[in-house]
């Protein structure tokens, strides 16, 4: 089936959200070569190598956090898109198929377990009635 081009883009998860993975993403490699460039020049450890490396590693999980959810999102919507679409499929369905009976009521019968079932509340009869 071709998808209608008026049909709406379902929810993706934007351009900030992907700012914020990208800016996480170039912190964590610049605190990585900076620790890099520490250990490289063989001087003791001194408050900015713990800054650096302390740096590196929160900078490294937040981009990866922030990348998870992103990916987690993208799904999520994807999902939410197909439920949908599968939700209209069926209701689209149930009404059509409900006007081809040759019923002159106009309401719509949905299937039911029992075959010769006519759909709709089943009544009772009898001394256990209540008004």
């Amino acid at each position: 089936m071709a998808q209608p081009e008026d049909r709406p883009v379902p929810y993706r998860p934007g351009v900030i959200s992907l700012f914020f993975v990208i800016k996480a993403a170039i912190f964590a490699l610049a605190f990585w070569i900076w620790l890099l460039v520490l250990a490289i020049q063989d001087g003791p450890l001194t408050g900015w190598g713990l800054f650096a490396a302390a740096g590196a590693i929160t900078t490294t999980l937040v981009g990866v956090i922030l990348g998870i959810r992103i990916a987690l999102q993208a799904n999520a919507a994807d999902r939410h898109a197909e439920l949908k679409k599968t939700l209209v499929e069926i209701s689209w369905n149930t009404a059509f198929l409900a006007h081809q009976d040759d019923d002159s009521d106009n309401v719509v019968r949905f299937p039911s377990a029992v075959p010769d079932d006519s759909g709709g509340w089943p009544s009772r009869e009898g001394p256990e009635r209540r008004r």
